[in-house]
């Protein structure tokens, strides 16, 4: 059947399941969007900034646990996803970015919004098209969504020339992409999971470190019939929140430079460290000479490329965390070796020590009559919605406190940018996530600057009848710089304050959304209450403690023991 290329994209997304596009029309893809109008099956959602339909796209895969999809014009649209991307990279995101070229006799002129986006994203995606040829139009969707979704998940960018949309051709059958050169590795060799077995039933101070990688490979279950199999402590990276439920006991919460006191010392402390799917981000790691000085460690993920690069790894395990952790499980149960009660026994004097760790030091902050801290801002939030919603933050002090005080019990319910940290990304990531699952209720948690990277996308939550909340920490400050200034700079606060600033209230009527505000402590229930019984979007602007800093704090360059505390 004769097509043309707009038309055989529609198809293709109809065979990846595509329900959703976030995009923004251009003359380049003119003829793909007249074509979305006669395929009423795929929802297209209008952002009001490239930027923010990539991040939209983002969320949007985390929550559904599969690719999201953005389409943008070219040149200045396709240049204004450069950031979603690089984002969606760092955090190993599966999603697809259409853009549109110049036609193909042109690339090259310095013709009318024409850039080069293949050359500009080759760095930060993990692989991109420029399709020269109607004849591989269709292959090579088909490969994007493949590699994509599979091995350690990716965005991948299509660019497509305007001429080779309009191109007729004959649709080709669906077939399994094959592809020579990539193949990864998902099953752990049997050898390694014996080893790794075998030095967890050694160790007497186990520690599990769980980064994004749990929840990407959907081995959630898996992790906790682990650690509970053995009685073994769990810390997360901030990507790894929710991959291991955060109220269970043997959850320390988050490590590293604003992990707990507890996760930190455990770490450095441990004689095993068992790391499933995580990178050793310097974040974490402080000072890599100090990290896990006296632990053995093991080392789980589908990208080969990450063992041993930033930390020796004594058991590397390439393969899917799923389908290593499943195997270690199986070796457990079936070692007549093993006993459960032996093994929880062993690790008593061990739970207890962190126990003491927690009690010495635990998440806190100093409460001041009158005055609203945002930790306690939180805390309401988590109470509130029974630690049901689905959180997105921008990036900074909102961030950290979502990730301490907020304790996420299920995968795929904390939204943030960890690797790349993209003010701006917690609104439209909010509205991803709002499409992605309309009957959950989706809060960002914002900073009164960071909200104003892409506060216009209020204009696409009213669009589409969104009812997203976004909870802005209000300090009037570019927090987290401002923390390290007052740390690190003598208080010489250079270019952090924000005395001036929209009137969120007001700005949030403005865009026909509600909204509310609270200066004092005993406002802030009345406002969460009031913003959760609305089905409108919603800003709640809470003015909080002009100084608070995020605790605990291990300075740059420092090890992880080296922490600041409240």
């Amino acid at each position: 059947m004769k097509v043309n290329g707009a038309q055989a994209l529609m198809k293709c997304l109809k065979e990846q399941n595509v329900k959703v596009v976030f995009g923004f029309p251009g003359g380049a893809v003119i003829d793909i969007y007249d074509e979305l109008l006669r395929n009423d099956d795929i929802t297209h959602v209008l952002v009001r900034h490239e930027q923010a339909a990539v991040h939209a796209a983002d969320a949007y895969a985390r929550v559904i646990g599969d690719v999201g999809v953005a389409l943008v014009t070219s040149g200045p649209g396709a240049t204004n996803t450069v950031t979603g991307i690089a984002s969606a990279y760092c955090d190993s995101i599966p999603i697809v970015v259409f853009t549109g070229q110049v036609p193909t006799m042109l690339i090259g002129n310095d013709a009318f919004q024409e850039v080069d986006i293949v050359g500009i994203t080759r760095p930060c995606t993990k692989h991109n098209y420029l399709v020269k040829n109607i004849e591989d139009l269709v292959p090579t969707i088909r490969e994007a969504f493949h590699i994509a979704r599979t091995g350690r998940p990716g965005p991948v960018l299509v660019d497509l020339p305007k001429d080779i949309v309009s191109a007729m051709f004959n649709f080709p059958e669906p077939k399994p992409v094959k592809m020579r050169t990539y193949r990864p590795t998902y099953e752990p060799h049997p050898g390694q999971i014996e080893k790794a077995c075998k030095a967890i039933m050694k160790a007497r101070k186990p520690v599990i470190y769980a980064g994004g990688g749990v929840i990407a490979s959907k081995s959630h279950e898996e992790l906790t019939d682990l650690a509970t199999k053995l009685s073994v402590p769990v810390t997360m990276t901030l990507m790894g929140l929710g991959g291991f439920p955060g109220t269970d006991p043997l959850s320390m919460g988050m490590l590293g430079m604003h992990g707990t006191y507890y996760a930190n010392m455990a770490v450095a402390n441990c004689d095993l460290l068992i790391a499933v799917g995580s990178r050793f981000d310097d974040r974490v790691t402080g000072r890599i000479d100090a990290f896990a000085p006296h632990a053995k460690i093991i080392h789980i993920d589908i990208d080969p490329s990450s063992i041993s690069k930033n930390v020796r790894v004594d058991i590397p395990i390439v393969a899917d965390c799923k389908h290593a952790l499943t195997a270690m499980n199986t070796w457990f149960d079936r070692n007549d070796e093993f006993k459960k009660e032996e093994s929880a026994e062993k690790h008593e004097a061990w739970l207890e020590q962190i126990s003491d760790w927690k009690i010495k030091h635990p998440l806190g902050y100093l409460e001041v009559p009158d005055v609203i801290k945002p930790q306690f801002v939180v805390q309401k939030l988590h109470e509130l919605t029974n630690g049901d919603a689905i959180i997105s933050t921008e990036v900074g002090q909102n961030q950290m406190w979502a990730a301490q005080f907020y304790h996420f019990n299920h995968p795929r319910t904390f939204l943030t940018s960890g690797g790349l940290g993209v003010m701006g990304y917690g609104l439209p990531a909010a509205i991803g996530a709002q499409m992605a699952a309309r009957d959950r209720t989706v809060i960002d948690i914002a900073g009164d600057g960071s909200i104003q990277m892409n506060i216009q996308e209020l204009a696409t939550a009213r669009q589409y009848k969104l009812p997203v909340k976004v909870a802005i920490l209000n300090n009037n400050y570019l927090g987290m710089v401002r923390q390290w200034q007052e740390l690190f700079y003598d208080k010489k606060y250079a270019h952090t304050g924000l005395e001036t600033a929209p009137d969120f209230v007001a700005l949030a009527q403005a865009y026909g959304a509600v909204g509310l505000r609270a200066t004092k402590p005993s406002e802030v229930e009345p406002v969460i209450r009031e913003a959760l019984a609305t089905d409108n979007t919603v800003i709640m602007d809470f003015v909080i403690a002009r100084e608070e800093g995020v605790y605990p704090m291990v300075p740059a360059g420092k090890a992880t023991t080296e922490m600041l505390l409240v």
